[in-house]
Protein backbone atom coordinates (compact mmCIF):
# COMPACT_ATOMS: atom_id res chain seq x y z
CA UNK A 1 0.00 0.00 0.00
CA UNK A 2 1.05 3.60 -0.51
CA UNK A 3 -0.31 6.99 0.45
CA UNK A 4 -2.02 9.59 -1.77
CA UNK A 5 -3.26 12.82 -0.22
CA UNK A 6 -3.15 11.19 3.17
CA UNK A 7 -5.23 8.16 2.11
CA UNK A 8 -4.14 4.56 1.78
CA UNK A 9 -4.42 3.45 -1.84
CA UNK A 10 -4.13 0.18 -3.70
CA UNK A 11 -0.65 -0.47 -5.08
CA UNK A 12 -2.03 -1.09 -8.57
CA UNK A 13 -5.47 0.04 -9.77
CA UNK A 14 -5.72 -3.05 -12.00
CA UNK A 15 -5.55 -5.34 -8.98
CA UNK A 16 -8.35 -3.37 -7.35
CA UNK A 17 -10.70 -4.31 -10.18
CA UNK A 18 -10.79 -8.03 -9.59
CA UNK A 19 -8.95 -11.29 -10.23
CA UNK A 20 -5.93 -9.90 -8.33
CA UNK A 21 -4.32 -8.65 -11.54
CA UNK A 22 -4.77 -12.02 -13.30
CA UNK A 23 -6.65 -10.55 -16.25
CA UNK A 24 -10.19 -10.92 -17.55
CA UNK A 25 -9.57 -13.07 -20.64
CA UNK A 26 -10.90 -16.55 -19.88
CA UNK A 27 -8.66 -19.53 -20.69
CA UNK A 28 -9.36 -21.41 -23.91
CA UNK A 29 -9.48 -24.82 -22.20
CA UNK A 30 -12.83 -26.53 -21.75
CA UNK A 31 -14.73 -24.00 -23.81
CA UNK A 32 -14.42 -21.27 -21.18
CA UNK A 33 -13.23 -18.61 -23.61
CA UNK A 34 -15.71 -19.56 -26.31
CA UNK A 35 -18.65 -19.37 -23.92
CA UNK A 36 -17.32 -16.21 -22.27
CA UNK A 37 -17.00 -14.45 -25.61
CA UNK A 38 -20.45 -15.62 -26.69
CA UNK A 39 -21.88 -14.08 -23.53
CA UNK A 40 -20.08 -10.79 -24.15
CA UNK A 41 -21.20 -10.66 -27.79
CA UNK A 42 -24.80 -11.17 -26.71
CA UNK A 43 -24.62 -8.04 -24.56
CA UNK A 44 -23.07 -6.16 -27.48
CA UNK A 45 -25.67 -7.22 -30.05
CA UNK A 46 -28.94 -7.50 -28.10
CA UNK A 47 -28.17 -5.83 -24.76
CA UNK A 48 -28.70 -8.88 -22.57
CA UNK A 49 -27.00 -12.16 -21.72
CA UNK A 50 -27.82 -15.41 -23.52
CA UNK A 51 -29.77 -18.20 -21.88
CA UNK A 52 -28.23 -21.54 -21.02
CA UNK A 53 -30.07 -23.00 -24.02
CA UNK A 54 -28.44 -20.41 -26.28
CA UNK A 55 -25.02 -21.61 -25.11
CA UNK A 56 -25.71 -25.34 -25.36
CA UNK A 57 -24.38 -25.85 -28.89
CA UNK A 58 -21.09 -24.10 -28.15
CA UNK A 59 -20.63 -26.08 -24.93
CA UNK A 60 -21.33 -29.36 -26.72
CA UNK A 61 -18.38 -28.75 -29.04
CA UNK A 62 -16.18 -29.03 -25.96
CA UNK A 63 -17.97 -32.12 -24.63
CA UNK A 64 -19.42 -30.23 -21.70
CA UNK A 65 -22.59 -28.40 -20.71
CA UNK A 66 -23.34 -24.70 -20.64
CA UNK A 67 -24.19 -24.94 -16.96
CA UNK A 68 -20.81 -26.45 -16.12
CA UNK A 69 -18.91 -23.81 -18.10
CA UNK A 70 -20.90 -20.96 -16.58
CA UNK A 71 -20.25 -22.33 -13.10
CA UNK A 72 -16.52 -22.41 -13.82
CA UNK A 73 -16.58 -18.86 -15.17
CA UNK A 74 -18.47 -17.74 -12.07
CA UNK A 75 -16.00 -19.47 -9.75
CA UNK A 76 -13.11 -17.62 -11.40
CA UNK A 77 -15.03 -14.30 -11.46
CA UNK A 78 -15.19 -13.87 -15.22
CA UNK A 79 -18.93 -13.44 -14.79
CA UNK A 80 -21.54 -13.59 -12.01
CA UNK A 81 -24.54 -15.87 -11.80
CA UNK A 82 -27.75 -15.22 -9.91
CA UNK A 83 -29.16 -17.79 -7.49
CA UNK A 84 -31.26 -19.28 -10.29
CA UNK A 85 -28.20 -19.79 -12.48
CA UNK A 86 -28.98 -16.94 -14.88
CA UNK A 87 -26.17 -14.58 -15.88
CA UNK A 88 -26.30 -11.42 -13.75
CA UNK A 89 -23.10 -9.83 -15.04
CA UNK A 90 -20.22 -10.47 -17.42
CA UNK A 91 -17.59 -7.82 -16.84
CA UNK A 92 -17.76 -5.17 -18.23
CA UNK A 93 -21.54 -5.63 -18.66
CA UNK A 94 -24.35 -5.87 -16.13
CA UNK A 95 -27.70 -7.51 -16.82
CA UNK A 96 -29.32 -5.37 -14.12
CA UNK A 97 -29.33 -1.55 -13.90
CA UNK A 98 -26.24 0.19 -12.53
CA UNK A 99 -25.30 3.90 -12.36
CA UNK A 100 -23.31 3.53 -15.60
CA UNK A 101 -25.44 3.53 -18.73
CA UNK A 102 -23.80 2.99 -22.12
CA UNK A 103 -25.07 3.63 -25.63
CA UNK A 104 -23.12 1.49 -28.09
CA UNK A 105 -22.75 2.96 -31.58
CA UNK A 106 -24.87 0.81 -33.86
CA UNK A 107 -25.91 -1.34 -30.93
CA UNK A 108 -28.11 -1.44 -27.84
CA UNK A 109 -28.16 0.51 -24.58
CA UNK A 110 -26.50 -1.51 -21.82
CA UNK A 111 -25.16 -1.10 -18.30
CA UNK A 112 -21.55 -1.32 -17.15
CA UNK A 113 -20.44 -2.79 -13.86
CA UNK A 114 -18.25 0.19 -12.95
CA UNK A 115 -16.52 3.26 -14.39
CA UNK A 116 -13.35 1.47 -15.55
CA UNK A 117 -15.45 -1.28 -17.14
CA UNK A 118 -17.43 1.34 -19.06
CA UNK A 119 -14.26 3.02 -20.33
CA UNK A 120 -12.95 -0.28 -21.74
CA UNK A 121 -15.96 -1.21 -23.87
CA UNK A 122 -15.16 0.93 -26.93
CA UNK A 123 -11.80 -0.78 -27.44
CA UNK A 124 -13.40 -4.18 -26.93
CA UNK A 125 -16.15 -3.72 -29.53
CA UNK A 126 -14.26 -1.31 -31.84
CA UNK A 127 -17.14 1.17 -31.76
CA UNK A 128 -17.88 4.51 -30.12
CA UNK A 129 -19.49 4.28 -26.68
CA UNK A 130 -21.32 7.11 -24.88
CA UNK A 131 -21.36 6.71 -21.11
CA UNK A 132 -23.97 8.49 -19.00
CA UNK A 133 -23.62 8.46 -15.23
CA UNK A 134 -23.60 10.71 -12.16
CA UNK A 135 -21.16 11.82 -9.50
CA UNK A 136 -22.19 9.77 -6.42
CA UNK A 137 -21.15 12.61 -4.09
CA UNK A 138 -22.86 15.59 -5.76
CA UNK A 139 -25.40 13.86 -8.01
CA UNK A 140 -24.23 15.98 -10.94
CA UNK A 141 -24.15 14.31 -14.38
CA UNK A 142 -21.00 12.99 -16.01
CA UNK A 143 -20.84 11.93 -19.65
CA UNK A 144 -17.92 10.38 -21.46
CA UNK A 145 -17.80 9.55 -25.15
CA UNK A 146 -15.04 7.05 -25.93
CA UNK A 147 -14.02 6.68 -29.56
CA UNK A 148 -13.72 3.32 -31.27
CA UNK A 149 -9.94 3.27 -30.95
CA UNK A 150 -10.30 3.19 -27.16
CA UNK A 151 -7.56 5.80 -26.78
CA UNK A 152 -9.46 9.07 -27.13
CA UNK A 153 -12.49 10.36 -25.26
CA UNK A 154 -14.48 13.50 -24.59
CA UNK A 155 -15.36 14.13 -20.93
CA UNK A 156 -18.09 16.38 -19.56
CA UNK A 157 -17.36 18.10 -17.33
CA UNK A 158 -13.78 18.52 -18.45
CA UNK A 159 -12.65 18.19 -14.81
CA UNK A 160 -14.11 14.68 -14.41
CA UNK A 161 -12.03 11.89 -12.87
CA UNK A 162 -12.44 8.28 -11.72
CA UNK A 163 -12.02 6.90 -8.21
CA UNK A 164 -10.74 3.32 -8.52
CA UNK A 165 -11.12 1.44 -5.27
CA UNK A 166 -12.34 -1.58 -3.37
CA UNK A 167 -13.48 -2.50 0.10
CA UNK A 168 -10.60 -1.96 2.50
CA UNK A 169 -11.00 -5.44 3.98
CA UNK A 170 -10.04 -7.02 0.61
CA UNK A 171 -6.49 -6.05 -0.22
CA UNK A 172 -4.83 -7.02 -3.51
CA UNK A 173 -2.16 -9.67 -3.11
CA UNK A 174 -3.69 -11.11 0.04
CA UNK A 175 -6.16 -13.47 -1.60
CA UNK A 176 -5.59 -17.17 -0.87
CA UNK A 177 -5.54 -19.51 -3.86
CA UNK A 178 -9.05 -20.77 -4.49
CA UNK A 179 -10.65 -17.88 -2.59
CA UNK A 180 -10.85 -15.26 -5.32
CA UNK A 181 -13.19 -12.43 -4.26
CA UNK A 182 -15.76 -11.26 -6.77
CA UNK A 183 -15.15 -7.75 -8.07
CA UNK A 184 -18.92 -7.25 -8.17
CA UNK A 185 -18.99 -7.51 -4.39
CA UNK A 186 -15.72 -5.85 -3.32
CA UNK A 187 -14.89 -3.31 -6.05
CA UNK A 188 -17.66 -2.27 -8.39
CA UNK A 189 -19.46 0.00 -5.93
CA UNK A 190 -16.18 1.84 -5.30
CA UNK A 191 -15.19 2.53 -8.93
CA UNK A 192 -17.09 5.60 -10.07
CA UNK A 193 -16.93 8.79 -12.10
CA UNK A 194 -16.73 12.14 -10.30
CA UNK A 195 -17.09 15.68 -11.61
CA UNK A 196 -13.86 16.90 -9.96
CA UNK A 197 -10.93 15.50 -7.97
CA UNK A 198 -12.25 17.41 -4.95
CA UNK A 199 -15.61 15.64 -5.18
CA UNK A 200 -13.88 12.25 -5.45
CA UNK A 201 -11.72 13.05 -2.42
CA UNK A 202 -14.74 14.17 -0.42
CA UNK A 203 -16.61 10.97 -1.28
CA UNK A 204 -13.60 8.86 -0.32
CA UNK A 205 -13.29 10.68 3.01
CA UNK A 206 -16.94 9.94 3.68
CA UNK A 207 -16.38 6.22 2.95
CA UNK A 208 -13.55 5.01 5.19
CA UNK A 209 -14.40 1.43 4.23
CA UNK A 210 -13.02 2.16 0.73
CA UNK A 211 -9.36 2.10 -0.25
CA UNK A 212 -8.28 3.33 -3.65
CA UNK A 213 -7.00 6.27 -5.63
CA UNK A 214 -8.17 9.05 -7.89
CA UNK A 215 -7.27 8.48 -11.54
CA UNK A 216 -7.04 11.21 -14.15
CA UNK A 217 -8.87 10.80 -17.42
CA UNK A 218 -5.95 9.44 -19.43
CA UNK A 219 -4.95 6.93 -16.76
CA UNK A 220 -8.52 5.71 -16.27
CA UNK A 221 -9.04 5.28 -20.02
CA UNK A 222 -5.75 3.40 -20.43
CA UNK A 223 -6.67 1.07 -17.60
CA UNK A 224 -10.13 0.29 -18.96
CA UNK A 225 -8.76 -0.32 -22.45
CA UNK A 226 -5.94 -2.53 -21.17
CA UNK A 227 -8.30 -4.72 -19.14
CA UNK A 228 -11.23 -5.07 -21.52
CA UNK A 229 -9.92 -4.19 -24.98
CA UNK A 230 -8.59 -7.70 -25.79
CA UNK A 231 -11.58 -9.72 -24.56
CA UNK A 232 -13.20 -10.34 -27.94
CA UNK A 233 -9.96 -10.89 -29.82
CA UNK A 234 -9.43 -14.45 -31.03
CA UNK A 235 -5.96 -14.58 -29.46
CA UNK A 236 -6.79 -12.87 -26.14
Amino acid sequence: MRQSNGRAVAATPAAALGRAGRGRAAPAEGGLRAIHQQVLRSFVTVGRPPSTADLAETAARYATTAGAVLAALHAEDFLRLAADGQIRAAYPFSAVPTPHLMDLDGGPRVYAMCAIDALGVAAMIRATVRITTADPYTGDPVTVTVQADGTTATWQPQTAVVFAGRHASCRPGETPVGALPAAAEVSCGYVNFFTTPASAAAWASAHPEATGEILGQAAALRLGTAIFGPLLADDC
